[in-house]
This record gives C-alpha cells, structure tokens and sequence, in this order.
C-alpha cells in the first residue's frame, strides 16, 4: 500500500460528508452563539478542504485508469507515446494533491505557525565559527523575505573581523516555526578561513536554536524572578541607538536564562521585546521537558524531538551542502547561501509529515 493509499483508507470519507452536512446546517442557526460558531466555522473549513481534495484525487484516479486501458488497446506508436506523456502527468498531479492530502489528514504541531526567535551561537573554529555565524545569519535573513515573513536583529555580539559570537534573529510571520525549527542542530562548515595563509581546510561549527514565540497566556513570568539591566547599544545602528542607555539585558534569575534587545531606538520596545524573547526561551525549554518526558514514557522522541549533534555539513570547496537529517546532498551550496532554502526545507517538511502519519496510524487515526 502507498502512501496516498495508506492514506485514503484511514478515514470514513462517508462520515465524513455527514459531517460536513451537520456542519452546514449548524452553521445557519440563528441561535448559534459566536464562540461556538468560531469552533464550527473552523472544523468546517477543514472537513471542506478534505473532501475538495479528496474529490480532485477520486476524478483523477479514474482519469488515469482510463489512460491506463488505453494505452493496453492501441497499437498507434504516436498515440501510444501522448498517452504516456499524459499518464506521467495525471501521477504527477495526484502526487502533490496525496501530499497536501497528508498534510490535512495528520496536522502539524500547533506550534507551527508561531513566528520565532532563532538564535546562532559560534562553536569551535574561533575566528572562523563567529565568521560562518554570521554567514548562517545572512542566509536567514535572506530567506525570511522570499516566503513573505519579516526579520529583524533582536541582540548581536559582533567580533572584530565582523562575525558574532551570537546572534538571535526575531522572524515573524505565517508558519515560520514549522519551517525553521528544522535548522535546530550543529552546523558545520568546512572552508578555507579568510585568515589561513597556508590555503588549508578548517572545520568549524555553529549552533541554531529556534524558539516558537510564546503567547502572552502560555507563560507567565514573575517580575520579582527578573533582572533588568540597561546600556549603550554596540555595533551598527545609528548615532540614535548607540548614543543613548536605550539597549536592555533581562536575566531570569531562577534559571540563569540572559536575553538582550538592542535594535530599537526606544528603551520600552527593546524591554518588550527582551520579554517576549525570554518568554519564548523559556516556554520552550518548559515544553522540551515535557516532551521529554513523554518520550521517555513511550521509548521513543516525539513532538520536538532532540536532532543529532550534526545536522548539516557546508563544504565550500566543493559547493557541496549535506543535510544529515533529510540524507540530502546538493551541489548549490552558493545558491542556498543566498537564502534560497527551500530545496533544503522541503525534503525535512516532507519527513516530519511521513512521521507523523506513521504516529496517527499507529495510533489508530
């Protein structure tokens, strides 16, 4: 059984379209309050999109059988090679709607479509690693625009040769978590550094950590628990920010926790910002804990789930990238550099949902 057949069977798509009838009627009653209606107006959508598709897919189905018989009954060589283009077409269509079928059918984490603070961290290299920090950075911030999202420097600690020794940027927009939190891992690259004289090779490391933005209800701080401190901004930002204390460092005391916001001219917004950074941090080390947990209940990782200590290998002399956890090797290390990522994003998209279709029907969906 394949996938978009696994697939299809592991839903009654005539309760289905019962569903859809009871909802269409709940809908139009007049004494239907509006935190009800909200609920319904959103499972509707759901049941809709589900049974749009999953009409797409019978009509084409029956479309390529069709082709298929004739193909077996003609003997025109010319006819025969239109009916071959056409059946490759017809697979290729029922391909994408089996995975937006997929991705209906077994959801993602509800954390998805938060926006995020991703953080990079210089590892081993020295010089060389706050160097490919930096370089990791710009691709992101390259990145955030082509999928329509907005990106901005929340804190930075610049070197002197213009790398950082950490960097966190604050992304926001529509299903940025669902996209990034695949760059959670060590990133490593294998380079000539711009300061070896002898032209030999270096390994050296950076690490990306991705928070999904927390709600304001999801976690709350206790004011008493925090450390607020203010100072003159570093780095590029303009006479305004550098010539004022408008720079704020928060540390939440009981778990040692340090944020830092600097790229607003106004004290009050870094704060804000700091806080909501610090509140991200923190709800989310609290859900990898339960995660954890549950984990260690089942045998198994789930939900946001630990990656290996390597998750993707930059060789620049070859131009070759390798992402340890989708198993993918492109020879476009210069293209994905300048933040063309999705060749990258969309084989590990594609994983997590195969992963979690297998949880569901394990689970009995």
């Amino acid at each position: 059984m394949d996938i978009l057949s696994g697939s299809l069977a592991a839903i009654s798509w005539d309760k289905l379209e019962e569903r859809y009838k009871a909802l269409s009627q709940e809908l139009v009653s007049p004494t239907l309050d509006q935190k009800r209606r909200s609920v319904l107006q959103k499972e509707f959508s759901h049941v809709s999109e589900l049974l749009e598709i999953y009409k797409k897919i019978e009509a084409l189905q029956e479309e390529l059988a069709g082709v298929r018989v004739q193909k077996t009954e003609t003997s025109d060589a010319e006819y025969s090679a239109l009916l071959e283009e056409e059946e490759v077409s017809l697979s290729r269509q029922l391909g994408d709607l089996g995975f937006e079928l997929e991705k209906l059918l077994f959801p993602p984490d509800e954390l998805d479509n938060r926006s995020v603070f991703l953080e990079i961290r210089a590892g081993t290299g020295g010089q060389e690693a706050a160097l490919f920090a930096g370089d990791l950075a710009r691709m992101y911030l390259l990145y955030a625009p082509k999928k329509q999202w907005r990106a901005s420097i929340a804190s930075e600690s610049p070197t002197d040769l213009g790398g950082f020794r950490d960097i966190v940027l604050h992304i926001e927009g529509k299903n940025v978590f669902g996209f990034l939190k695949q760059e959670a891992g060590v990133h490593r690259v294998q380079r000539v550094p711009s300061t070896e004289t002898a032209g030999r090779i270096h390994t050296s490391t950076a690490t990306v950590a991705v928070f999904p933005e927390a709600e304001e209800v999801e976690f709350t701080i206790n004011p008493s628990d925090l450390r607020i401190d203010v100072y003159r901004a570093s780095g590029a930002g303009g006479q305004h920010v550098n010539t004022t204390d408008s720079a704020v460092r928060i540390t939440h005391i009981p778990t040692g926790v340090v944020v830092a916001c600097q790229d607003e001219r106004s004290q009050h917004k870094n704060k804000a910002k700091a806080l909501k950074e610090l509140q991200s941090r923190l709800y989310s080390s609290h859900k990898e804990k339960q995660d954890a947990e549950t984990a260690a209940q089942r045998k198994e990782q789930v939900g946001s789930a630990t990656r290996s200590e390597k998750a993707r290998t930059y060789n620049y002399p070859q131009n070759r990238i390798t992402d340890h956890n989708a198993d993918i090797t492109l020879n476009k290390l210069d293209i994905i550099m300048e933040g063309n990522l999705d060749d990258i994003l969309e084989p590990l998209m594609k994983k997590d949902l195969e992963e979690r279709r297998k949880r569901a029907l394990s689970s009995n969906f």
